[in-house]
């Protein structure tokens, strides 16, 4: 690490810290890339809050990264294996300091690099709550959650006296602070809130597909920067991890497809296409500093089979899972590790001089082990803490959680936000029904087709549109 001297510039790298200030814009896409992804897969009563909810999480935790969370995650002063100091405090002593994990770049850059990460995080946990969240304790348990459990899972991954990255485990980008953590926040979410009113006897499916490719696209999109980022330089390892990047997220998508299309009528489907190349994208990012081209696709093809059965276990466990946060990123996290634990190699890691043992194809087979425990740590820190801090908010006035049911049935944008995310056409006069709008239509009060036809017999008037 050079010298103390924030104002010190002789160890900066121009063409390294101009990729990695790019690579934080691409993540900071991300954001609202899962919003829209969300936003897709919800009921058309909650698209907005769904974006919007990640917008939140997005700055809540940008906050919080400038007050400590920086500090507390990636301290490389502090001596403990657990947390970090606060030593970067308010972003104090940053400047121009190395941290040293990224010697070659300004300690700001570096930091509001992996702000980035840990902003998007807890949006992704959100989606295990979809549909029946208020929206003013997210966000305090945004800012709590941060703390308690990306903060110090992260600490342990990549700080220089973190208990994982002293013990050997690989995770380049992500796998356990971000996906596993993400995920099984999910899991608690989904437990501690509950169902939502109508599952197991409604049908619950995406509104909108265009929207679901959109937020896919973006979430693909910085995804490169997500994974060629992580090599804090501008060199050959950032360029394979932005490649297998891209390659697992094809397989991911390809091979989902290929799964649902036998499982699901033979018909093939935009939006399983779009959950398999997430799943890819996640299975490959705590390898993708490490592993080949080749070995790229295996992450995405295991990735994808195994996050599309994954979705099958809240049936079976009877848990509501809206948005398959748990199967996508908890269980895609978790197989990325392993499989990073079987393929990693020393030979790619070497692309920016970096030395380590490998995986089971250098015949270093302790790793596996190292992979597993800390998927493991990981993903039981997040479960317990998560699910604590849920029980603490709904004890507390004020931050219970779940939104109140006539608030769920009208649907979070207006009960939450007082907000439509579409102006419907409306059909005057519906039988003995004025100014019926599609938007009621969806939530099954009339049958469309019924409708259409009273309208067609008892007036000669054209549709109106509303807003007009």
């Amino acid at each position: 690490m050079a010298g103390d001297d924030i104002t010190d510039t002789s160890h900066i790298n121009s063409g390294d810290t101009a990729w990695i200030l790019v690579s934080a814009a691409l993540v900071f896409i991300m954001s609202p890339g899962v919003g829209y992804f969300y936003s897709g897969m919800a009921r058309s009563k909650n698209a907005v809050s769904m974006v919007f909810l990640c917008m939140i999480a997005m700055s809540v935790v940008s906050v919080q990264w400038m007050i400590w969370g920086y500090s507390l995650a990636l301290s490389d002063t502090a001596t403990n294996p657990f947390i970090g100091n606060l030593k970067y405090g308010l972003l104090l002593n940053v400047g121009n300091t190395a941290h040293v994990n990224a010697p070659s770049i300004p300690g700001s850059v570096y930091a509001i690099f992996q702000c980035m990460f840990a902003a998007l995080t807890p949006a992704l946990a959100l989606g295990g709550a979809a549909e029946r969240v208020r929206v003013f304790p997210v966000i305090l348990f945004c800012f709590i959650w941060s703390t308690l459990v990306y903060d110090p899972i992260a600490y342990w991954s990549w700080a220089p006296s973190g208990w994982m990255a002293k013990m050997g485990e690989l995770d380049y980008a992500g796998g356990t602070p971000v996906h596993i953590a993400s995920g099984f926040a999910a899991l608690a979410f989904s437990i501690v809130l509950g169902k939502r009113k109508g599952y197991g006897q409604e049908k619950f499916e995406p509104h909108n597909y265009l929207n679901i490719i959109l937020g896919t696209s973006l979430l693909w999109f910085g995804w490169l920067g997500f994974n060629g980022g992580s090599a804090v330089a501008s060199n050959g390892r950032a360029g394979m991890a932005a490649a297998v990047t891209h390659i697992a997220a094809c397989m991911g998508g390809l091979s989902w497809s290929v799964v649902a299309y036998f499982r699901n009528g033979y018909k093939f489907s935009s939006f399983h296409f779009c959950s398999g190349a997430v799943a890819g994208l996640v299975a490959i990012t705590p390898g993708s500093g490490y592993v080949s081209p080749w070995a790229a696709l295996i992450f995405g093809a295991v990735g994808g089979v195994a996050c599309h059965f994954a979705v099958d276990l809240k049936e079976k466990l009877r848990f509501d899972d809206a948005l398959d946060v748990f199967a996508v990123h908890g269980v895609g996290g978790i197989v990325g590790n392993l499989l990073t634990g079987i393929f990693a190699s020393k030979s790619v890691a070497a692309l920016n001089g970096a030395d380590i043992a490998g995986g089971w194809i250098d015949h270093h087979w302790k790793q596996f082990g190292f992979q597993l425990a800390g998927s493991c740590a990981g993903a039981a820190w997040s479960f317990v803490v998560t699910a604590i801090i849920l029980y603490i908010f709904n004890i507390i006035p004020g931050l219970h959680l779940r939104i109140h049911e006539d608030g769920e049935i009208t649907g979070t944008d207006i009960s939450e936000m007082g907000e439509h995310g579409y102006k419907f056409a409306t059909l005057e006069p519906v039988g003995t029904r004025d100014n019926m709008t599609l938007s009621a239509l969806e939530q099954g009060n009339i049958n469309l087709g019924s409708a259409i036809s009273t309208s067609t017999h008892t007036s000669t008037e054209k549709p109106a549109i509303a807003g007009q």
